[in-house]
């Protein structure tokens, strides 16, 4: 057996083959700990942007480490790691999900601010429990290489903003930015890393450095040696001053910068995923009624709730903390009024986050009920759709469960079912949908596979 740190490391290789082979040693001689009661069902893995550099393979380990009761894969605009997350958490027997999380428009609510700060109409979205990549030559895996497409059409446009402002750090695309990732798929926290990357190979001696960023910054340069110390912070100060509203890159988006709300939810569902709205803290004037955005986004077929706790309640500004937690109450309220379900996590693509959020604090353990039910949801959706395609939104569970609530404790019973193993895997795989929901539905009944 490779030694603990070679493995450790393998986790998140770019080649897959390796990072899966490191998991089976690992789990053929790490003792795991018992399944306790957190969760994250948002977690960003490297193929988008994981502040850890962690593959699915990684963050699925991690979650078992960490005793997780479920976890969810959740990459920006790509699919690229739902069947090695899938297989992960089989080989580790963990609960999971797989989501999808982009930017879409929503013209109804064109004049006001909603999850993406300073862009009026822009809203973070998200597609829950895809069951598996769409496959080529569809509509839905056309569509899905649109996102990658559009995603690398607005990088490179960045780059040709903020390029001709810093000529000494330059960067190329191909040479640059992509190879900080593993399928070419890149964000702007990868391309804040390039020029990060490529500044300190420009300015070889420390002094340059500080006087280079100094100026792009607008920093004295004993506040960017502080900076240079801490790297995430560094990287913070960079993106603000880049990319981020105000900075020499930024542009507003327009109506046609991002898909429309309406096209994107289309999509999802037409891979009998889950389309679910997202939350940030509600103190943007969009969010400011959370009851008129739950129906406006439900009316356009919504049918879960994304959350991520922290950000609405762990603050150390003690006012910003009341409003905030009074705020995540009253949307809460709103979404179980509506049979929402939720899904949290902690994304995981920002260096500081912690990895999972403490449903038995002070603040979250009020919520912990609908949280672990929305969780349930979650992975018992991602179960029956992938084997049974029996869709949480789907024709057949709509008309099998008119009541919202029935559907909910039909499907969080199969997502509080033990975790698949591999084995469970390849009996379901072998059966008809039919067939396959049949036997799921026995696995309730018996509470095992």
């Amino acid at each position: 057996m490779r030694d603990t740190a070679e493995l450790e490391r393998a986790l998140d290789h770019f080649e897959q083959a390796q990072r899966l082979a490191a998991l089976r040693e690992i789990a053929a001689s790490e003792q795991l700990p018992a399944v306790g009661t957190d969760l994250n069902l948002h977690l960003h893995s490297f193929f988008s942007y994981n502040a850890q550099g962690w593959s699915p393979t990684h963050l699925a380990l991690e979650a078992r480490r960490a005793g997780l009761y479920a976890a969810g894969l959740c990459d920006f605009d790509v699919l690229d790691g739902l069947e090695e997350f899938l297989e992960a958490s089989r080989v580790l027997q963990l609960r999971a999900t797989v989501n999808l999380e982009t930017r879409a428009y929503l013209k109804a609510f064109a004049e006001f601010e909603l999850t993406s700060p300073g862009e009026p109409g822009v809203t973070y979205i998200m597609g829950a429990g895809f069951p598996r990549v769409p496959e080529a030559g569809t509509p839905q895996a056309t569509t899905l290489q649109a996102f990658r497409d559009q995603a690398r059409e607005r990088n490179i446009a960045l780059l040709d903003r903020i390029n001709p402002r810093l000529p000494k750090i330059a960067l190329d695309y191909e040479k640059d930015v992509l190879p900080l990732t593993p399928a070419g798929v890149a964000t702007e926290r990868h391309i804040i890393r390039a020029y990060n990357l490529k500044a300190r190979a420009v300015f070889a001696a420390e002094d340059a450095l500080v006087a280079f960023w100094s100026e792009v910054l607008g920093k004295d340069t004993s506040a960017v040696t502080q900076l240079l110390a801490n790297e995430p912070a560094f990287e913070e100060a960079i993106r603000a001053k880049l990319v981020k509203k105000g900075g020499i890159g930024y542009i507003q988006p327009t109506t046609t910068t991002f898909p429309a709300v309406e096209d994107f939810v289309a999509w999802v569902a037409s891979c009998d995923a889950i389309p679910m709205v997202t939350w940030l803290d509600g103190t943007s004037n969009g969010e400011a009624d959370e009851n008129k955005l739950l129906d406006v986004m439900m009316d356009k077929g919504c049918a879960a709730m994304n959350i991520i706790p922290d950000r609405n309640w762990n603050l150390k500004d003690a006012q910003a903390a009341e409003v905030k937690r009074a705020n995540l109450a009253k949307v809460v309220a709103a979404a179980e009024k509506r049979h929402l379900p939720l899904n949290i996590g902690t994304e995981m693509n920002k260096a500081g986050l912690p990895f999972v959020d403490k449903l038995d604090g002070e603040v979250l353990r009020l919520y912990k009920e609908p949280f672990t039910r929305g969780a349930q949801v979650m992975v018992g959706h991602q179960i029956l759709t992938r084997y049974a395609k029996f869709s949480y939104a789907g024709k057949a569970a709509t008309a099998e469960f008119k009541d919202l609530a029935d559907r909910n404790a039909f499907f969080a019973s199969v997502g509080a079912l033990p975790p698949l193993s591999e084995a469970a895997d390849r009996q379901l795989t072998d059966l008809e949908p039919e067939k396959a929901l049949s036997a799921i539905r026995d696995a309730v009944k018996k509470n095992s596979w």
